[in-house]
């Protein structure tokens, strides 16, 4: 039992560090790729053709997978990403996800796609917020939201919904890596922990 922990604990540093590896890598192409853009002022262009390549990954997972297969020869991958995408992006941006397979990083196209579009975000100021609420935000709340958001932040605001029953009241705002919970639900959560812990300490 302890001996299969500590093979998992191991797979999952391993998957960790390699992870972080891919995220590296991919952040120092993306950086190339939107220094070249800026360069070619094809900032613009570029980000819609790295948005369309994400978006085609992510409802294709198999076309992700054959890009990441090592076994699968470049010259195949090439042609595939050529079929898919030669009447539909920028020369720059087939040329660029034609030069990663041909350098054996087809792996992290995907990855660089995103770490682009990361950067595109912080050099334009644009800060990222999801919402999730009991019901669904009026149009009025939703905006007063974004206003306090880029009041806090000076930065401009794309604010995601979603609607979670669950939370029975409140929402949960989630901006960057900071969290504000208003929930009741979670509200709740606090006073069974609080209850559990002075239970703990009677007994």
């Amino acid at each position: 039992m302890f001996s299969n922990d500590i093979s998992n604990l191991k797979s999952n540093v391993s998957d960790l560090n390699k992870n972080m590896s891919e995220l590296t890598v991919a952040a120092r192409y993306a950086k190339a790729i939107i220094d070249l853009a800026e360069e070619q002022k094809l900032v613009e262009p570029i980000k819609g053709d790295m948005e369309l390549f994400l978006h085609t990954l992510r409802a294709n997972p198999e076309l992700k997978a054959v890009l990441a297969n090592p076994i699968v020869s470049h010259s195949k991958k090439v042609k595939i990403l050529e079929e898919i995408f030669a009447s539909k992006v920028n020369k720059a941006s087939l040329a660029f996800f034609k030069l990663m397979v041909n350098k054996s990083r087809g792996e992290v196209l995907y990855a660089t796609a995103g770490e682009f579009i990361n950067l595109y975000d912080i050099k334009n100021h644009i800060v990222h917020a999801s919402v999730t609420s009991a019901t669904a935000l009026s149009e009025t709340n939703k905006q007063k939201m974004i206003a306090d958001i880029q009041a806090a932040t000076g930065g401009t605001v794309k604010l995601n919904t979603k609607i979670d029953s669950s939370l029975i009241g409140g929402f949960v705002l989630t901006v960057g890596d900071r969290q504000v919970d208003t929930s009741i639900a979670s509200d709740i959560n606090k006073l069974k922990k609080e209850f559990a812990r002075r239970v703990v300490v009677a007994n």
